[in-house]
C-alpha cells in the first residue's frame, strides 16, 4: 500500500516538475476582421537562454463565422544566422467543432508548428505571418500572433 502511495506520489512529483514560461506573446489585431495577404504581422523576440528548450505556437482568433477548418500560413524565420520560409496549414475544427477555445462568438487558437520542444541559438529572431489563403482578403479574423514558451525541467 505505501508503495502506491509512493509511486503516485512521484507520478505527481515528476508532472508539476516540468512546467513552462511565458518568454514571449504578441498579436496583432486586423482592421474590419479582414486579414490580407499583404498584411504580413511580424514579431520580434530575444533569445539568452540557450540551455533551455522552448515551445513556438501561432496564435490565431477568429469569429465563430469563420468559414473554413483551417488555416494556411507562410511563416518567415529570421534567427540569428539564418533566413528561412516553410508553409504550414493548421487545423482549426473537425466534425465535433472548433479545436480553439471559445468565448461566446470568438475562438482563440494556440498551435504549436514545433513537434518538441526546441533548442534556439542566442540572439534576435523575427517571425513574420502571411497568409495563403484562397479567400483575399480573409473574413472574420481578429488577430494573429507569435507565443514562445519556455520549458523548465
Amino acid at each position: 500500500m505505501k508503495r502506491r502511495y509512493f509511486f503516485m506520489l512521484m507520478v505527481v512529483l515528476v508532472m508539476a516538475a516540468c512546467t513552462t514560461l511565458n518568454v514571449f506573446e504578441k498579436t496583432i489585431p486586423f482592421p474590419n476582421h479582414t486579414w490580407s495577404s499583404i498584411d504580413t504581422p511580424s514579431f520580434q523576440f530575444n533569445i539568452t537562454d540557450t540551455n533551455a528548450f522552448y515551445n513556438l505556437y501561432v496564435v490565431f482568433r477568429h469569429e465563430d463565422a469563420y468559414r473554413y477548418k483551417n488555416i494556411w500560413l507562410n511563416i518567415t524565420v529570421h534567427d540569428p544566422d539564418s533566413t528561412y520560409s516553410f508553409n504550414r496549414e493548421f487545423t482549426l475544427a473537425n466534425s465535433m467543432g472548433w479545436l480553439g477555445i471559445a468565448m461566446d462568438d470568438i475562438i482563440d487558437h494556440r498551435m504549436a508548428f514545433n513537434a518538441l520542444p526546441a533548442k534556439l541559438k542566442k540572439g534576435q529572431y523575427t517571425f513574420t505571418l502571411q497568409q495563403l489563403m484562397r479567400e483575399d482578403p480573409l473574413q472574420h479574423v481578429l488577430n494573429a500572433g507569435l507565443r514562445i514558451e519556455k520549458v523548465t525541467p
